[in-house]
This record gives structure tokens, sequence and C-alpha cells, in this order.
């Protein structure tokens, strides 16, 4: 794995310094990050399934995109640089708001982040990076709580803290009319 610097914060998202990725996740440091929510035309999101060889959380399905923001680099333009990264499309990102929570993965790694959150509408081809993801799925808010209810065990802990969060996991309103 590549040496990564990610931004410590503070419970107000103000940056208190900088530190290596792993490092930060071994220690539980609060850091910021961001998720990607897409949706397509009938009100389904894209999940990804994260690649089985990350670090942490391989082989789990979860958002559309997620990741963090270098130092110095705005949420919203790492959240569009992950997405093209990840997903192998770009799409126009809409900030929606802001989520903070801490995780233990196992493995000695803790998720502690506050997430700023956008969403996009998308509706053209999918060509996901195989180094960054396994797969893809559309699926209506419904179908993604039956599955979590049914097998938590497959989904990211930070996408299942989003939907027992009941946010933002529910299309935009101009798609679910």
């Amino acid at each position: 794995m590549l040496q990564e610097e990610i931004v410590l914060v503070d419970l107000e998202d103000r940056e208190i310094g900088t530190a290596e990725k792993l490092e930060a996740h071994q220690r539980g440091d609060l850091h910021r990050a961001f998720s990607v929510m897409i949706w397509d035309s009938h009100g389904r999101l894209l999940l990804q399934r994260r690649h089985i060889g990350k670090y942490h959380s391989g082989g789990l399905w979860t958002n559309s995109c997620c990741g963090h923001p270098r130092p110095g680099e705005p949420s919203g333009d790492a959240a569009l640089r992950r997405l093209k990264e990840e997903m192998g499309f770009s799409c126009q990102l809409a900030p929606i708001g802001t989520f903070t929570y801490r995780a233990e993965l196992g493995g000695g790694l803790i998720e502690h982040e506050l997430v700023h959150i956008f969403r996009g509408h998308y509706e053209d081809a999918i060509v996901p990076n195989p180094k960054e993801c396994d797969g893809f799925s559309w699926s209506s808010p419904a179908v993604i709580r039956r599955q979590i209810a049914t097998a938590p065990q497959c989904f990211s802990a930070w996408f299942r803290k989003y939907v027992d969060a009941g946010w933002p996991i529910s299309p935009p309103v101009e798609i679910a009319q």
C-alpha cells in the first residue's frame, strides 16, 4: 500500500494536522473523508463491491465511492477525483451534509471519520477500475435495507451506519417524484 497522508480534524471539521492513513486508522484518529451517492432515474443507488485486496473492508458492498481528501484538497474535488479513479466516470456532485461515525473494523483498524457526503445522478456506462472495485449494482433503498438486515456482514461499516441512521440512503427529491 502506498503511503498516503490524510487530514486530521476536530468535531467541528477544523484541520488539526495530518497523519499517514494506515497509522490514523490504527489509532482511530478523527479524520476527514467523503462518500458519494450516485442515483439513477429509477431511484436506485449505485453500490460498489470494494476490491478484495483493499487493506480493510475488502470484498464488502458499500456506497458508490468513498475516500479521503489529500491535504489542501477540497472534499468536493477529492470526491470527483476518486469517483473517476474508482468507477471510471464523472458527473456533477452536490454536497448534502456531513456524517460523523466511529467503527472498529477488526485487524486493529478503526474508522473514525467526519464524512462529507455528496450525491449525483448518472445514467451511462460504468467501467470500474478492477484494482479498486470488484463489481457494482444498482439497488433501491428498500432492497438495500432488506439486504443489510439479512446479511450485514456483506456491507461496509460506514454504509451500514448511514442506512441505520436513515440518511442519506434515499433518492434525491427530483428523482423520487
